[in-house]
């Protein structure tokens, strides 16, 4: 499609999904915080450097665009995957039988569980229902939280931490006869949920706060109540963040599905307070945990190639750390050499590449091994921008720390 029609288009700034389409089949089914931004996206100049060449194969295919607007980014999530499931478009084709995405899993337990389950771990006999699969796994798990706090559930954690998470709401009350009904009704509610029933959710919890209100339950009717205002008003605060490429579209854009990727950046305010993170995407998902910041320890003055080569044989001495596959820096050739000095000289084989940025810090042109670019591109993306998200986040909190001293 051209810019030009996509621009006539009345793409309304709201979450939803989104269809690119071809003489009425579907090509391509994805999600978006705004439909009108993330649907110009893929109009842009820069397609092909962001997003890689299916991206741009596919939006060129396309003659036609649809949409389906969503009350929240949460409910977009859920819509997305239950529409690849069922159409099973041609560049959605990892998504529809590919055993590392994950997928929600209740349990067929008296007391059923929630679960979060890889494809290759998922044992069909245990299940009562299972939904997605969903692309993207730190954005499942963000979704689950929200979801939590409207319907508590149990989980694998739940025997071992019960007490604590009762406390804190997360999971049901099951120590009477109603409790126990409440958690069989709540369970039904999540799997509307998982359906895109909302709708019916909010008839079934309506019918439900009336009937409890008039047997003189009213706890039980307020909690309903609360129910209810929590769907209508989901806060789906850490879901809004659009991620700055399209999830990997094929398994030969993936790669090995352990390949680890380690992203590094720097950031100060004129020198002072200099720092260095480095952040992990591995099979294609942002990996929090392993996160590291550092305390640049040897730079008196502005100079982010020694900075860069401080942080990089600090983290290197740290063998107990799984190696990377890849790394990326943040700048340009000055970077890139400073990094494969760094491995030859602690005799390391590891790719390398950098992301060379324009005048508003956006991403440019990537340099490095181009058989890496090309298979990683997404990934590399994603974890330079997370990067850089941490270590803006890291420099800020720092300095705000000193400045109270």
């Amino acid at each position: 499609m051209k810019i030009e029609s996509i621009k006539k288009l009345n793409i309304p700034d709201k979450p939803g999904v989104y269809l690119f389409k071809k003489n009425g089949h579907i090509l391509y089914i994805g999600k978006a915080t705004s439909l009108r931004n993330r649907v110009r996206s893929y109009m842009s100049k820069g397609l092909f450097d962001m997003r890689g060449p299916l991206v741009e194969k596919m939006a060129a295919e396309a003659d036609e665009i649809d949409w389906i607007v969503t009350d929240s980014v949460l409910e977009a999530l859920i819509l997305e995957a239950n529409l690849i499931k069922k159409y099973q478009p041609k560049y959605n084709t990892d998504a529809k039988d590919d055993k590392s995405w994950n997928y929600v899993c209740i349990t067929q337990e008296k007391l059923p569980k929630v679960l979060i389950v890889r494809g290759y771990n998922v044992l069909p006999s245990l299940l009562n229902k299972m939904y997605g699969p969903y692309t993207n796994g730190s954005q499942l798990k963000e979704a689950l939280k929200i979801i939590r706090k409207i319907f508590p559930y149990l989980d694998d954690k739940s025997k071992t931490s019960y007490e604590f998470y009762r406390q804190v709401n997360l999971v049901p009350s099951i120590s009477n006869k109603e409790g126990i009904e409440k958690y069989k009704k709540d369970i039904r509610n999540l799997k509307l949920f998982f359906s895109g029933k909302k709708k019916k959710i909010l008839q079934n919890l309506k019918r439900e706060m009336k009937v409890e209100a008039k047997a003189g339950n009213f706890e039980l009717a307020a909690k309903i109540r609360n129910q209810i205002f929590a769907l209508d008003h989901i806060n789906d605060i850490a879901l809004l963040k659009d991620l700055p490429y399209s999830p990997p579209l094929l398994e030969k854009e993936r790669g090995d599905p352990n390949y680890r990727i380690e992203a590094y950046d720097i950031a100060h305010m004129g020198g002072k307070n200099m720092v260095g993170v480095m952040v992990v995407v591995e099979n294609g998902e942002i990996k929090k945990r392993e996160y590291k910041k550092f305390k640049i320890r040897t730079q008196n003055n502005i100079n982010d190639t020694g900075a860069l080569a401080e942080i990089l044989e600090r983290r290197l001495a740290h063998k107990e750390w799984a190696y990377p596959s890849l790394i990326v820096v943040d700048g340009g050739i000055a970077q890139l050499n400073v990094v494969k000095k760094v491995l030859k000289k602690l005799n390391l084989n590891i790719g390398t590449v950098a992301l060379i940025k324009d005048e508003r810090h956006k991403p440019k042109s990537i340099i490095g091994d181009e058989k890496l670019i090309k298979q990683h591109k997404s990934a590399i993306l994603l974890a330079n921008s997370e990067a850089h998200r941490f270590a803006i986040s890291y420099h800020k909190n720092l300095r705000g720390r000193n400045f109270l001293k």
